[in-house]
């Protein structure tokens, strides 16, 4: 019987219980071990952790949280009923990015 091919930047597989994603209670978004385990599956990727510390304004750090904090206002568009809810995932992770 022919497995399924899993889908090349698939987060499948990565769960809270195995360590490669944070609760919310923590703020959402993946852990060290699931960015690595995220490269692992998908060769040639060049997925980071969260940018959470003090940065240097311009510096690569800073516009790597510039990008994802407009990014994912997009999604708080996208998904309005996400957005209104304080303990959503997508709420938690850009509190941890420290988006305004």
């Amino acid at each position: 019987m022919a497995e399924k091919k899993k889908r090349k930047g698939s987060m499948k597989g990565h769960t809270i219980g195995g360590g490669q994603k944070r609760p919310t209670k923590s703020g959402a978004g993946m852990t060290k071990k699931g960015v690595a385990k995220y490269r692992k599956d998908n060769p040639g990727s060049k997925l980071k952790t969260a940018v959470t510390g003090k940065v240097k304004p311009g510096s690569k750090a800073a516009k790597r949280r510039k990008s994802f904090c407009a990014r994912s206002a997009g999604q708080m568009k996208k998904f309005p009923k996400a957005a209104r809810d304080p303990n959503s995932r997508l709420r938690q992770a850009r509190k941890r990015w420290k988006c305004r």
